[in-house]
C-alpha cells in the first residue's frame, strides 16, 4: 500500500496540483474533503459493526480497497490532463482512509500481550517509512520517463497489496456489540482526555498539510519545496516510530502526550515569529512526529484504561474520528487562506490549547482516581 501510495503522489504532483489556478485547486479541494468526510460520518458507524462482526471481513474490506486503488490509477492513467482527475484523486484519498481504519481493526486482533498493539504498530510505521524513502527511487526515475510509468508502478504494488491481504488471518474483529463495561472503561477520563489530545494532533496535521500547500504556491516556492516538506516529515514520522517505544520506557504516556502536544505549540509559536519557508517544512516535520509520539501514548493508555473492550472494534472508532479531525482540520485553511505566519500561530495556539486542556483533564483523572481509592479504604474500614 505504502509503494502504491508513494508512486501516486509523485506522479500527481505537478499534474494536479500545480496545472490549475490557486482559486480553483482551492474551490476542487474544499469539494473533495467535505466528500471525503461522508464515509466517515454516515457510512462508518452503521457498516463499522456489521464488517467487525463477519468472519474476514476486515480483510475484505483491505482487500477491495487495493484493487479499487489499483483500478482508480489506471483511470488517472488515462486522465491526467482531464477534470476527470480530481474526482479520481478524491476516490483515491477516501480509499485511503478506509484502509487505515481497517488496519487499526485488524492489527489488534492478530496481537498479544499488554504492550504488543504499540510495538507492533511502531514496527509497521517503521516499515511504511522506509519503504516509502526506498519506492522514491524507482518512483522518481520512471517519473522522468513520463507520469504514466510511475502510476503504472502504483498499480502493480496496489495489485501486489491485495495478493498480500489474501494471506491476512479471517478473524472476526468483535463478534458481540459492546457491553456496559467496555463502554464505561471507553469513556473512563483518561480514554477521554487522550483520545481528545489525539484528535488535536491529527486535526493539526490536516491543517498544517494543506496550509502549507497552498501558501507554498503563493510564495511562488514550487513543487519541489512542498516535497522536501513531505520527504522530512516522512523521515520525523519514521524516527518518531523508532524512538516511540524507547520514549515509553523512560517516562509516563500522560507526559509523551503532553510533551507531543507542547512541542507542536511552542515550534508553532516560534515559525509564527520566523515566518520564513524553511521555518514551515520544520514545522510540518514536527508536527508529524509528535503526532505518531502521540499515537503510541494513546495507545497504550487504552490498553491500560480500557483492558476489557474489543480492541479492533474501539481502535476502528478512534481511528474513524481521528480521520474526521484531519479532514476538519484540512477545510479551515482551504477555506479561509491565512497568511503564512497566521497559519503557523493557529498550530502553535491550538497545540498549547490542547496540551492544556489534556493536563485539566489529566488531573481531573488523577482526582478521580484519588477519590475512589478514599472510598474503597472507608468502605474497608
Amino acid at each position: 500500500m505504502v509503494a502504491g501510495e508513494t508512486a501516486m503522489t509523485l506522479a500527481l504532483a505537478d499534474s494536479l496540483f500545480l496545472s490549475i489556478s490557486p482559486d480553483a485547486a482551492r474551490t476542487k479541494v474544499i469539494l473533495f474533503l467535505a466528500v471525503s468526510m461522508a464515509p466517515f460520518a454516515i457510512v462508518a458507524p452503521f457498516v463499522g459493526p456489521l464488517v467487525d462482526r463477519m468472519r474476514g471481513g476486515q480483510r475484505m474490506v483491505v482487500l477491495m480497497v487495493a484493487i479499487l486503488r489499483a483500478l482508480v490509477l489506471i483511470g488517472m492513467m488515462q486522465s491526467l490532463d482531464s477534470l476527470t482527475l480530481f474526482p479520481l484523486a478524491f476516490a483515491s484519498l477516501v480509499l485511503a482512509k478506509t484502509y487505515s481504519i481497517a488496519k487499526s481493526s485488524l492489527v489488534p486482533s492478530t496481537i498479544s500481550g499488554a504492550d504488543g498493539l504499540v510495538e507492533a504498530n511502531s514496527k509497521l510505521g517503521q516499515v511504511a517509512g522506509i519503504t516509502g524513502f526506498i519506492v522514491v527511487i524507482p518512483v522518481g526515475l520512471l517519473q522522468l520517463i513520463s507520469s504514466q510509468a510511475a502510476l503504472g508502478f502504483g498499480v502493480i504494488a496496489f495489485l501486489g497489496a491485495a495478493l498480500n491481504a489474501k494471506r491476512l488471518p479471517k478473524s472476526v474483529v468483535a463478534t458481540t456489540p459492546a457491553d456496559a463495561l467496555e463502554t464505561e472503561e471507553l469513556h473512563s477520563a483518561s480514554v477521554v482526555a487522550a483520545a481528545n489530545a489525539m484528535r488535536v494532533l491529527r486535526g493539526i496535521v490536516g491543517f498544517m498539510f494543506f496550509h502549507l500547500a497552498f501558501w507554498l504556491r503563493r510564495e511562488i516556492a514550487g513543487t519541489a519545496w512542498f516535497g522536501l516538506a513531505i520527504g522530512l516529515s516522512g523521515l520525523a514520522t519514521l524516527g518518531a516510530n523508532f524512538a516511540g517505544p524507547s520514549l515509553r520506557k523512560k517516562m509516563r504516556v500522560e507526559t509523551m502526550l503532553l510533551l507531543a502536544l507542547v512541542s507542536v505549540g511552542m515550534v508553532g509559536i516560534g515559525t509564527a515569529w520566523y515566518g520564513r519557508i524553511t521555518g514551515g517544512i520544520l514545522l510540518a516535520a514536527v508536527v508529524n512526529a509528535a503526532a505518531a509520539i502521540g499515537r503510541l501514548a494513546f495507545e497504550a493508555t487504552v490498553q491500560s484504561g480500557a483492558p476489557d473492550a474489543n480492541r479492533g472494534r474501539a481502535f476502528s472508532r478512534f481511528e474513524t474520528q481521528n480521520q474526521m479531525a484531519w479532514v476538519a482540520g484540512g477545510l479551515i485553511p482551504v477555506i479561509f487562506a491565512p497568511a503564512g505566519w497566521v497559519g503557523f500561530a493557529v498550530v502553535g495556539v491550538v497545540g498549547i490549547a490542547g496540551a492544556v486542556m489534556y493536563a485539566r483533564m489529566r488531573g481531573m483523572t488523577i482526582g478521580s482516581r484519588g477519590g475512589r481509592a478514599t472510598d474503597r479504604a472507608r468502605r474497608s474500614h
